[in-house]
C-alpha cells in the first residue's frame, strides 16, 4: 500500500486531470449515446458496454474492503453499501433496462473503466486505508455531515433513476424519433439525470467528509457539465421554441 503522502499526491493529480477533462470536453464530444461516432473505433452493444464500464469499480471497491484490516468497522461498511448501491444499479440494472441496441466504442468503455477503477482507489483508499482509524467515531452515523450527505445522496439517486426512466419511456418499441424529455427535474434542466448523479456524489463527499469524495464530485461535474451543455444546444436546435431559456438550465437548476 502506498504512503499517505503518495495518496494525497494521487488525489491532486486526479483533480488536475479532471480540470483538463472539463476543458477538453467542451471541444470534443465523448462518442457514446447521442454523440456516437464510428471514428472512436470498434464498438459493442451498449448493454454490454455499460456493464463493462461500470462493473470494475463495483468489484474493486469490494476487494479493497475485503483486504482492509478495518473491514468490520460499521460506519465504513455503511459507506461501502451506499457506494455499491449506486454501482450495483449502474452495472447490473441500468444496462438491462436500456431500450434499443445502440453502439458504444470500446475506447470509451476502456477510458470509463480506467477512471472507475482509479475512483475505487480514491474512495476505498480513503475509507479503508488512509482515514485515521478513529476519524469516524461511533457517533458518526448520527452526525450532521452524515445525515445531510445521506439525504443528498438518496435525493440524487432518486433524481438520477427517475430521469433515466423518463428518457427511456420517450420512445415506444421500434420508434427512432427524438423527443424532448419533460417532467421531474427536466422542468428545470435539460440533463436532469446528470444533475441527479452530481447531487449523489456531492452527498457522498459530505457524508464521508473526505477530500477523496470531493475530488470525485468534482470529476462528476467536470465529466458531465460539458456534455450537458452540448445536449442543451442540441435540444435548442432540434426543438426550437420548446425550451424556456429564461428558466431551463443545462445541468444545475437556476445556475448552469
Amino acid at each position: 500500500m502506498i504512503s499517505f503522502q503518495a495518496f494525497n499526491i494521487f488525489l491532486i493529480v486526479m483533480s488536475a486531470i479532471a480540470a483538463a477533462v472539463f476543458v477538453v470536453l467542451f471541444f470534443v464530444d465523448a462518442g457514446y449515446g447521442k454523440f456516437y461516432q464510428p471514428k472512436w473505433g470498434p464498438s459493442v452493444d451498449n448493454h454490454l458496454g455499460w456493464f463493462l464500464m461500470e462493473v470494475p469499480v463495483f468489484i474493486a471497491m469490494l476487494v479493497l474492503w475485503w483486504l482492509s484490516p478495518i473491514r468490520s468497522d460499521s460506519t465504513r461498511v455503511v459507506f461501502l453499501l451506499l457506494f455499491e448501491l449506486h454501482y450495483f444499479h449502474r452495472s447490473f440494472i441500468f444496462p438491462l433496462r436500456l431500450r434499443g441496441h445502440s453502439r458504444m466504442p470500446l475506447s470509451i468503455i476502456l477510458m470509463g473503466a480506467l477512471f472507475n477503477t482509479l475512483n475505487a482507489f480514491m474512495q476505498g483508499g480513503w475509507i479503508f486505508y488512509f482515514s485515521p482509524v478513529n476519524y469516524y467515531s461511533g457517533g458518526w452515523l448520527t452526525s450532521v455531515p452524515f445525515i445531510t450527505g445521506t439525504a443528498l445522496f438518496f435525493a440524487g439517486l432518486y433524481i438520477n433513476i427517475q430521469s433515466d426512466n423518463i428518457i427511456r419511456d420517450l420512445r415506444k418499441p421500434g420508434d427512432s424519433a427524438h423527443y424532448l424529455p419533460k417532467g421531474g427535474m427536466f422542468r428545470f434542466v435539460t440533463s436532469a439525470n446528470y444533475f441527479g448523479e452530481f447531487v449523489e456524489w456531492v452527498g457522498f463527499a459530505i457524508l464521508t467528509w473526505s477530500w477523496a469524495g470531493a475530488v470525485f464530485a468534482f470529476w462528476t461535474f467536470a465529466n458531465l457539465a460539458p456534455r450537458a451543455a452540448r445536449i442543451y444546444d442540441l435540444y435548442l436546435s432540434e426543438f426550437p421554441g420548446q425550451i424556456d431559456t429564461t428558466k431551463t438550465r443545462r445541468m444545475i437548476p437556476f445556475i448552469f
